[in-house]
């Protein structure tokens, strides 16, 4: 048996789709990865095979920076990240602007050159990244069984009334402007419309005569499996979603890192802190809470990413920083987490059982930190307008954290040890049509 991955050129999507091939890799059955060249480093890291398909004009190996991006990539980055200072709804406006492009690059192009690599490969079975919509579209339009990985948040495949990039709901730190909201959601409908006439016209290329669809952002293949744990789902949504699994989490294997495993070895509680391989250029968020950890007298690890280590302001001498760590080592050990609510954060830290602080920026990070929130395995606040004292207040409040949000999180984590995501997602592409 052959399994082909499909994933954009960057590790936050490649990371939990290699680790799920391992399913497959210890059954001892062929996996090939197809993505860019900036992510064939992770690929050989895990031993498959790798095919160079490059599905956007972006890349991104493990931090994101503006510099090492072609120009276009670059200022659209720079874009991004000054939304971000600006608040949610500017950031979710700036994003639904420059979507089309970021979505559908090259679409017949690169749709083509994966038929191509499906030919050549002849898989078994296919995962393919839910957001890698031009290889997405190859499937669709020839009728190639397939499982979409959703790697967000479950309403970044929108249902029912949900508009795509309209977050349908908030952490109880925000409160957007009713007006700035309906603004929102009548751009979000327009690039809608606009990024399903464009898959549309591209699909009319591949396969001519297929009907024309109603919103490419809802499509799907014939399994989803939501790289999500089903305890922070929303139940409301279950009758609309198409048919899918809850993977929970795809955990990594990370190599041995000596300084990390010495710096564990004292037993002392610490928490971890990252905003992922994009959002750790907001260095004035990372130096605040720094500084409320330092308030709280914690002990910390903190992944800096793209901010200079100087700019965090002091760092006390028995803390670990570093602009990358392995992030679920540390989860496994860490008292809480600070993050900025990305999916693979989340999903890890209930894997490992860490209760989080979410400082959501953009996307559907808003979402998955009302979950977080809603099943009391966490809090959240706005980046942009917590204080020092607010984070360190909610830190110790998280540090502390007990009742049925602790005992869920704990059952989640459970739950996960005993049936990993990439054992679940092997177990559904075997019971369902894709294969």
């Amino acid at each position: 048996m052959t399994l082909l991955v499909i994933s954009p050129d960057y590790a936050s999507h490649l990371l939990p789709l290699a680790a799920l091939g391992v399913a497959w890799q210890d059954a001892g059955e062929r996996v090939v990865v197809a993505s860019g060249p900036a992510t064939a480093q992770i690929v050989e890291s895990f031993g498959y095979e790798r095919s160079l398909l490059q599905l956007g004009r972006g890349s991104n190996p493990g931090v994101i920076r503006a510099d090492k991006q072609p120009d276009a990539e670059a200022d659209s980055l720079r874009g991004f990240f000054d939304a971000t200072r600006r608040g949610m709804v500017p950031t979710l406006t700036y994003q639904a602007t420059a979507r089309l492009v970021d979505l559908m690059w090259q679409p017949v192009e690169k749709a083509r050159a994966t038929l191509q690599l499906i030919e050549a490969v002849r898989p078994d079975v296919i995962l393919v990244d839910h957001l890698a919509y031009s290889a997405r579209l190859a499937l669709w339009a020839t009728d190639v069984p397939h499982a979409d990985v959703v790697l967000g948040h479950p309403t970044a495949l929108p249902v029912g009334d949900e508009v795509y990039g309209c977050p349908p709901v908030w952490p109880r730190a925000f409160r957007p402007d009713p007006v700035e909201m309906a603004g929102l959601e009548v751009l979000c409908r327009r690039v809608a419309a606009g990024f399903t006439a464009e898959w549309n016209r591209a699909a009319a290329q591949l396969a001519p005569g297929l009907p024309a669809v109603d919103d490419a952002f809802a499509l799907h293949g014939p399994l989803v499996l939501y790289n999500y744990p089903g305890e922070l789902a929303l139940p409301e949504r279950e009758p609309a979603l198409p048919p899918h699994r809850y993977l929970g989490a795809s955990l990594r294997a990370e190599p041995v890192d000596r300084e990390v495993d010495t710096w564990l070895s004292t037993g002392d509680p610490f928490v971890y802190v990252s905003f992922g391989s994009f959002l750790s250029v907001r260095g004035d968020v990372l130096a605040r809470v720094v500084t409320a950890l330092r308030a709280a007298g914690v002990r910390a690890a903190v992944a800096s990413g793209a901010t200079p280590v100087a700019e965090l302001g002091e760092v006390p001498s028995g803390w670990l920083v570093r602009e990358y760590l392995p992030q679920v080592r540390l989860l496994r050990e860490a008292s809480a987490a600070v993050t900025h609510g990305g999916n693979n954060s989340v999903t890890e830290s209930v894997a490992t059982a860490t209760p989080m602080l979410v400082l959501p920026f953009s996307t559907d990070q808003f979402a998955g930190a009302t979950a977080v929130e809603r099943a009391g395995m966490g809090e959240a606040l706005d980046p942009n307008v917590a204080s020092v004292d607010e984070i360190r207040a909610a830190l110790v409040r998280i540090l502390d954290l007990s009742g049925p949000g602790r005992q869920t999180l704990r059952s989640a984590a459970l739950a996960l040890d005993q049936d990993p995501g990439p054992a679940r997602a092997w177990r559904a592409s075997g019971a369902s049509a894709i294969s």
